[in-house]
């Protein structure tokens, strides 16, 4: 697929230079920069790039679903009152603080491949919104162009109407000489003073159509206008193309293969179907294998087995085992020993590992529903798919339909032009002969300046028509 900088040259078969310069206080851009500027600036656009990081991240994360889980738990407390001794599983009476430590991991093993399935329908859904975002650029791309080819339009339009004016504003003052000589006919200087007056209208009107034309760029490029905004010229020498070389049939089939469009709906079909695969697995029993590593801490985790021993009158340790032992009560020989934190802690140590199999029997019909959702949306995505397919064929049925029309025009338009030009050099010559009137000379100038207009608009109007073709087909459009 063409890139977004190369679709933004679609204007190179005619532009020369498309580097920006400053023009005094003006403002020079290249079509390059204006589409890379819309482009930066468009919130549509930069609603689809979130929309691919979304979709992007929705695909990590079910990579990422292969991957065992492992978490950790610290439980820290105090109880008062009758409980449990969770050192040896002995009631007791009396206040303690205790802990529990544990890790513990699970992975799936199997589940109809529902985790593989999700893999690749998170992948297709991805490079489905990948294409999207492209289809967007180029889309607002082509607007630029039509934008661009717009304020071109007018600026041809504008030279041509200072020109007619300068036309007129000589023969007024050839009469207006000849009027000071008493040699002029005053109908014919008014007549030509009312043309000059219709010339210099023209050059308002479209003053006021460029700027017009250069406020729709700058709105499609988001950034504020000035009438400070000029673009890059046109070369005016190079003709448009008056054959084509592909009918519209050809045309289509080029299309469907590499815009971007068609192929984001192929993949959204795609993905869609993968999700039906998805949810059938999940109706499959679940084979896990899990572990954990366990350990707690009590504060009542004492010797509760009394022992027996002699010891000295006075003394509050007894030796026993080779320890010392505190003494309870002095009026006997029991003692307790109260074991360490860290030595409580590697005593308690306990680990597991088991393989399970969890099986879905009845479970409100969820995932029969899912399924039957899954295929609604698959059904859904393959409609879309064929209508993008239809619209398209249409849109390029149309389009080369309104080539077609727009060669004829300008053919037509180009021989009408060479001949009103060599009406009006004639009646010119026979004007200032004194051959003919000022009506017939007005006429002659009317004739030559429409066909002059005419032309330049369906000169741009066969352009624009030509490269959309040229896009729809995926050519360079360099």
């Amino acid at each position: 697929m063409r890139s977004i900088v190369t679709l933004a040259f679609v204007l190179s078969l005619y532009c020369g230079s498309v580097t920006a310069q400053g023009t005094g206080d003006s403002l020079r851009l290249s079509l390059q920069q204006c589409v890379e500027t819309a482009i930066k600036n468009n919130a549509d656009v930069q609603r689809k790039d979130l929309l691919k990081q979304s979709a992007h991240l929705g695909w990590t994360q079910a990579r990422e679903n292969m991957i065992p889980t492992l978490n950790a738990d610290a439980y820290h407390g105090n109880n008062q009152g009758r409980s449990i001794n969770p050192y040896t599983n002995s009631y007791i009476d009396q206040q303690l603080s205790y802990a529990n430590y544990s890790i513990y991991s699970s992975v799936t093993l199997f589940q109809g491949l529902s985790l593989q399935n999700a893999i690749k329908q998170n992948k297709l859904a991805f490079n489905a919104a990948s294409y999207e975002e492209q289809q967007q650029k180029e889309l607002l791309t082509l607007n630029v162009i039509m934008s661009y080819l717009q304020v071109l339009t007018n600026e041809d339009l504008l030279a041509l109407a200072y020109q007619q004016q300068g036309v007129s504003n000589k023969q007024v003052e050839r009469l207006d000489i000849r009027d000071k000589d008493s040699a002029a006919d005053p109908k014919e200087l008014n007549d030509l003073r009312g043309q000059l007056a219709n010339d210099q209208l023209t050059v308002v009107t479209t003053q006021n159509s460029l700027e017009n034309a250069k406020l729709s760029l700058a709105q499609l490029m988001n950034v504020p206008y000035t009438n400070k905004l000029a673009v890059e010229r046109v070369s005016a020498d190079k003709a448009p193309q008056l054959l084509y070389d592909a009918n519209a049939e050809e045309v289509y089939k080029s299309a469907s293969g590499n815009l971007a469009i068609v192929k984001a709906a192929d993949l959204r079909k795609e993905s869609a179907e993968k999700a039906i695969q998805v949810a059938k697995g999940k109706g499959w029993p679940v084979v896990f294998l899990s572990g954990s590593l366990a350990t707690n801490y009590s504060s009542a985790g004492t010797l509760q087995n009394l022992v027996s021993t002699t010891h000295q009158a006075g003394s509050s340790y007894v030796e026993y085992n080779g320890s010392q032992l505190p003494v309870i009560e002095e009026s006997n020989t029991y003692a307790a020993d109260k074991i360490p934190y860290t030595k409580q802690l590697n005593n308690n140590l306990n680990n597991s590992i088991s393989i399970g199999v969890t099986i879905p029997i009845l479970n409100n019909f969820s995932n029969k529903n899912k399924i039957a959702q899954a295929r609604i949306t698959a059904q859904d995505a393959a409609i879309t798919a064929n209508s993008v397919r239809i619209q398209l064929q249409q849109n390029v049925e149309q389009a080369y339909f309104n080539m077609t029309a727009a060669q004829n025009k300008y053919k037509v338009l180009k021989l009408q032009q060479a001949a009103f030009k060599e009406s009006f050099r004639v009646a010119e010559v026979k004007f200032n002969a004194g051959a003919i009137n000022s009506v017939d000379y007005v006429v002659a100038k009317n004739n030559y300046d429409k066909s002059n207009i005419n032309l330049i608009v369906a000169g741009y109007d066969l352009a624009i028509r030509i490269k959309l073709l040229d896009y729809y087909q995926g050519k360079p459009l360099w």
